[in-house]
């Protein structure tokens, strides 16, 4: 694999309902991204997309724990720091 770069996808600090709203709405378009990934395997091959479903748990799961710690923010009137970087590789096509 060949890192091309990194960009900063989230950086900064947020109030919790901010944060909240980044955050769940992030993890919402990727939760609808392998849904719909989950759907069109169901509709073509009769079958569900094994790393679409797995993934689908795992978003779900972090969605989960955001909503708790955004809450946890939100009660002690703290402001969320959010950084999140995205690694863009090139590699080569299997198969």
């Amino acid at each position: 694999m060949n890192k091309i770069e990194t960009l900063s996808l989230l950086k900064g600090y947020f109030t919790a309902e901010e944060a909240r709203e980044v955050l769940v709405s992030l993890l919402h378009a990727k939760i609808h991204f392998h849904e719909m990934k989950n759907f069109s395997s169901q509709e073509r091959f009769g079958c569900n997309d094994k790393v679409a479903t797995e993934r689908i748990q795992e978003l779900k799961e972090s969605l989960r724990r955001v909503q708790e710690l955004v809450a946890r923010a939100a009660g002690s009137n703290k402001k969320v720091k959010v950084t999140s970087m995205v690694d863009i590789e090139f590699t080569e096509v299997e198969g």
